[in-house]
This record gives C-alpha cells, sequence and structure tokens, in this order.
C-alpha cells in the first residue's frame, strides 16, 4: 500500500468499537437520549478503566458510513468516546461533520492528547486524572487553555488525597470559571458516593456530584 493511500485512509475511517443510543449517564445532559459512538484504542490504562474491551479490535468503518449509522438513530445528541477518540486522526473529520449536520456534539477524551484543533462547536468533556488513576503524569494540561465555558473537566476520585488533589487543581486552574462544569465522581470500587457527596458539601465546593447513571440503570452492560 503506497503512502498516499495510506494516508487518505487514515483521515476517512475509524476503528469503531460500538454505535448505540441511550441515555447519557454522566455530564451536564445526564439522563438525555443520546447516540454514543464508540472508538477502539486508547493510550491511557487507568487503573479504574470501565471500557477495557474498547482497548483493540472494533470495526474499520468510512467517517460516511458512521455519519450514516448515527442517522438511522433518533437522538439529536451525539457523545463521541472510547477508548481515546482523539487517538485517531478522522475523528476530526467525523466530530465536524456531525456538527455540520446539526447534531449537539460533545466529545469524551481522557486529557492526554491535544484538544487545541476539536471543532469549536462540539462541547469538550475532558478528564484530569487523578493520582488514584495511575495516570496523573500524562495529564496535558496546555489543554485547558483551550477550553471554555461550553465545556466540561471531569475528576474520578479514588480516595481522600484525590479529592484533595481535584480541588488543589480546581484551585489552580480555577476551572470553575473558566468551563461550564467542573465533575466530580466517585470511583465505583473504591469511592462512597455518599462519602465523596459529603466533602462537597462540607467544603461548600461548586462543583456537580455525579454517578453513573447507566450503570445504576443497566449495570455494566455494554453499549447501554
Amino acid at each position: 500500500m503506497g503512502a498516499s493511500l495510506r494516508q487518505s485512509e487514515a483521515v476517512s475511517s475509524l476503528r469503531i468499537t460500538e454505535i448505540f443510543h441511550s441515555l447519557q449517564g454522566e455530564s451536564r445532559t445526564a439522563g438525555k437520549p443520546t447516540t454514543f459512538v464508540r472508538l477502539t484504542g486508547c493510550p491511557l490504562r487507568c487503573q479504574y478503566c470501565d471500557t477495557a474491551y474498547a482497548f483493540s479490535g472494533g470495526t474499520l468503518m468510512a467517517v460516511a458510513e458512521v455519519v450514516e449509522r448515527v442517522a438511522a438513530l433518533p437522538a439529536r445528541r451525539v457523545t463521541v468516546t472510547g477508548g481515546e477518540p482523539l487517538a485517531q486522526a478522522a475523528v476530526h473529520v467525523l466530530m465536524t461533520a456531525l456538527a455540520d449536520g446539526g447534531y449537539d456534539v460533545s466529545l469524551e477524551t481522557g486529557g492526554a492528547i491535544d484538544i487545541s484543533t476539536v471543532d469549536r462547536r462540539v462541547s469538550i468533556v475532558m478528564d484530569l486524572k487523578t493520582p488514584g488513576s495511575n495516570e496523573c503524569g500524562r495529564n496535558r494540561y496546555a489543554n485547558i487553555e483551550h477550553l471554555a465555558a461550553k465545556d466540561q473537566v471531569k475528576f474520578v476520585i479514588c480516595d481522600a488525597a484525590d479529592y484533595a488533589w481535584a480541588k488543589e487543581q480546581c484551585g489552580t486552574w480555577r476551572l470553575t470559571e473558566r468551563v461550564g462544569e467542573v465533575l466530580f465522581s466517585p470511583s465505583a470500587s473504591e469511592m462512597s458516593p455518599s462519602v465523596l457527596a459529603d466533602w462537597i458539601l462540607r467544603d461548600g465546593l461548586d462543583v456537580r456530584f455525579q454517578v453513573q447513571l447507566h450503570k445504576v440503570l443497566w449495570g455494566d452492560t455494554p453499549g447501554r
């Protein structure tokens, strides 16, 4: 295969784990019907990851085919997720095509890859990985300057040390002034949701506490 052909395929196709219609389980649109496009592959290995099945495999699909699959589903909200969507170059083509089609598009990203070229119409939901994730060293803090009021920053909290670290980041980067939502989520297997909620109330933090609504409804079933 020639170099030009490989380059053409890289910008016009994506490896997809699944495309499905469900309720958004997190973020500011939690509970809203949403189409999810889950891309395959991720450079991170967070110790609490609940989508390891998306690390490999998947189906190679043209961007136009993905858009057609999305159009066949009823939701006007689309979340591009993973894995790590930004690990595939053609995701930018997909997000722009979806935004051009009138969809309300959000991107879920782990925060280790540059977000500066993401279509400005896309709402970015970006993790800052806590020490308890074992991937804190991969945070790309330069991304923060590219976030705006339409965007959201998410912390997955594993323990008291993570909570203290997340509070410090909120202050250092003035996150509640920079983005529309700062999201604090308990790590499902390590952090009691009620304890985290109590800490937020105790400290008067201006953040959104969230649990994974889809897990409450359907457990760990893929595609839900």
